[in-house]
């Protein structure tokens, strides 16, 4: 049947109306379902508590619960991978650490690629290592402890959260540097790896502030230096381990990463929620008190602070010769 030009134009443009109003809708919705927020590391650890706390105050702010998945391991990869394989609708996010920069360096191939595979959300926060003992060790300074592992090279041990991690390569920066051996025992976490250390498995940790500072205030640790060029607040009368050994600098940091992919409205809401969450006073007081200090940046801004890290990281590696073990 012979159809009016006029009335094919108004259903097409009435079509395509009703296409826009649809995705719209479907954008406006995000998120109508809970958001699985990956944690590369066991339970028990200092980003592990970070991403809880977040992920609280994010739940608040998108009207959705976040739900922590731990999934730790080859430091970091596996849950790294886990999100860079999900689907890119902004239902799954990884909360990316110090060793995000350096694993491109570090592993001579990814599961993934490195450089495609993520979105930036926001960077939120950054703070000092902290090179720690337990409270009854006989090492009460820098110098007591590369004065033992020159006395005996490799019989002091060091734990981390898994190879590449920020506690693994403020170790080797260390032994190399201070020209000492050391032998590196990594964990699945920094909780295993912490309960290890207080037991006497291993003799010292260069932990993530939010790690180890609940034990270093119940008296159970002893810090002995940060890793940062300056002394850290929020562990007042601390040395930097710099102050002994020359040029030595570590720090740790905290973001969020998308599957690639995620569409702008649907990161803007991530950030908006993370930044919101970032500020609250309850995020404040608990990392603040853990020496690490909130930035909340926006994807750009994250995006160059990880390509920096990358690029400083890939040049100390190659020079120092630190390899993973």
């Amino acid at each position: 049947m012979f159809k009016p030009l006029g009335l094919i134009r108004s259903r097409a443009w009435l079509l395509a109306a009703a296409l826009t109003l649809s995705a719209n809708l479907a954008c406006a919705a995000y998120p109508d379902k809970p958001i699985r927020l990956v944690v590369p590391f066991a339970p028990g650890g200092g980003t592990d508590l970070i991403a809880r706390t977040l992920g609280f105050g994010m739940s608040t702010e998108l009207g959705q619960q976040v739900i922590i998945d731990n999934k730790p391991g080859a430091g970091t990869i596996i849950g790294t991978d886990a999100v860079a394989k999900s689907a890119a609708d902004g239902y799954t996010i990884v909360i990316a650490t110090f060793a995000h920069a350096v694993n491109p360096s570090m592993m001579s191939k990814l599961p993934y690629a490195h450089d495609k595979a993520f979105t930036p959300i926001t960077l939120i926060g950054r703070g000092p290592n902290v090179l720690v003992v337990r409270a009854d060790s006989p090492y009460k300074s820098v110098k007591d402890l590369i004065a033992a592992a020159k006395a005996k090279p490799g019989s002091l041990t060091y734990a981390s959260q898994g190879n590449g991690t920020s506690a693994h390569l403020a170790g080797e920066m260390f032994t190399n540097l201070a020209k000492v051996e050391m032998t590196h025992v990594p964990y699945r976490g920094a909780g295993p790896a912490i309960t290890d250390l207080l037991g006497g498995q291993v003799d010292m940790i260069f932990g993530t502030a939010a790690a180890i500072s609940t034990m270093v205030s119940a008296g159970k640790l002893r810090a002995l230096a940060v890793t940062t060029p300056q002394p850290a607040a929020a562990f007042k009368g601390v040395p930097t381990i710099a102050e002994t050994v020359p040029g030595y600098s570590v720090e740790s940091w905290y973001g969020l990463y998308a599957p690639a992919g995620t569409a702008a409205d649907v990161i803007q809401k991530l950030n908006a929620a993370a930044t919101k969450a970032a500020h609250m006073p309850e995020f404040i007081k608990k990392v603040e008190q853990e020496g690490l200090s909130v930035v909340a940046s926006d994807p750009a801004e994250f995006d160059r602070y990880v390509k920096g890290e990358e690029a400083r990281w890939r040049k100390l590696l190659k020079e120092n010769n630190i390899k993973p073990d």
